[in-house]
């Protein structure tokens, strides 16, 4: 062997160790962030998560828009108790003038003139009685003026029930919309058990009740991507009630549904990644996060939560969904799915 080929040989261990600390530096310090599943992130076809997104959001804002119109109807309804309250005394008032003056007559004002003794006396009655002449016109006026508040309350009454029953007439179109879109899916269902754990602060809305769209405007703290203002509360917000395990929002357009939108983020049941089908403490974890995105999904503006084979939607409940492509990611048991509006 000469001198150069052993020094050759010498070499190829510290080349080798550094090749292999170069490709350990290239990798992630952390877990590497599988994605959950090629077949779609919610399972199924697109047209299936499309009329799903539809039937939702419809479902919601009706049931918003039905909210709102019962507290206007609540403060109507409380605003006109007290104008008939005020018409009913101001009607008594007028009674008794009314009945006063077919007493007195236009006779009576002159008779109280004549009636006093002096210059002095004579003016003095004048004061009173054209003092009692506009007292007697303005309960006059107040009570036409009650009267006609009444009645324009009324017909506010009438067009809130009006605006109630149209909105429970769109629920009831958005909840057969998602049932058909279902009914190929799966049946009725139960849920999961467990506590559903605290309130989540609600985001802002609109003076109907409904939510305004948003974009794609806002950093995604679990990916390189962006999610809207919305889905980034609803990620705060269950992490601040405890639920910090791996999560992932932010997918292409490749993936479809609402990921690439910014709408959606996957709870993963592990600690780190999307591993197998959950079992024991994970899937504890799960039922109770799917529970807690339920509970609050008013306050979030939820469209849908699917976790093992299971969706919930704000019209239909849970429902079985087998959408998935049987493996875990793709049937949701090893993740738990939330969409926003």
């Amino acid at each position: 062997m000469t001198l150069s080929t052993a020094r050759v040989r010498s070499a190829l261990p510290v080349a080798v160790l550094l090749a292999a600390a170069v490709l350990i530096g290239l990798l992630p310090a952390g877990p590497v962030r599988a994605e959950p599943g090629t077949p779609g992130p919610e399972g199924g076809s697109a047209s299936l998560r499309d009329q799903l997104e539809a039937a939702s959001r419809g479902f919601n804002d009706a049931a918003a828009r039905l909210d709102a119109s019962k507290a206007r109807h609540a403060q109507l309804t409380e605003q006109k108790r007290v104008a008939e309250a005020e018409l009913s005394r101001l009607s008594d008032e007028v009674g008794a003038i009314a009945a006063a003056a077919y007493k007195g007559g236009p006779v009576g004002g002159v008779a109280a003139l004549l009636d006093s003794d002096s210059p002095t006396g004579m003016f003095e009655r004048a004061l009173t009685l054209d003092m009692q002449a506009r007292v007697s016109d303005g309960q006059l006026r107040r009570a036409r003026q009650a009267r006609e508040a009444v009645a324009r309350q009324q017909a506010a009454l009438d067009a809130e029930m009006k605006t109630q029953q149209e909105q429970l007439t769109e629920m009831d179109k958005r909840r057969n919309a998602a049932e058909q879109a279902l009914g190929i899916v799966g049946a009725t269902t139960g849920g999961f058990g467990g506590t559903s754990g605290g309130r989540a602060v609600a985001v802002a809305r609109r003076a109907d009740g409904t939510l305004a769209r948003e974009s794609c405007n806002q950093n995604d703290p679990t990916t390189s991507g962006c999610i809207t203002p919305r889905t980034l509360h609803s990620l705060q917000q269950a992490r601040a009630a405890g639920f910090t395990r791996f999560t992932s929002c932010y997918r292409s357009a490749e993936d479809g549904g609402e990921h690439p939108r910014g709408r959606a983020c996957d709870f993963s049941v592990q600690q780190s990644g999307f591993g197998g089908v959950a079992g024991g403490g994970d899937r504890d974890y799960g039922n109770r996060l799917a529970n807690w995105l339920v509970y609050n999904a008013r306050a979030l503006g939820v469209l849908y939560v699917i976790w093992f084979k299971k969706i919930w939607m704000p019209s239909t409940g849970w429902r079985s969904y087998s959408g998935g492509g049987g493996d875990p990611s793709s049937d949701h048991t090893n993740h738990v799915h939330l969409s926003v509006q």
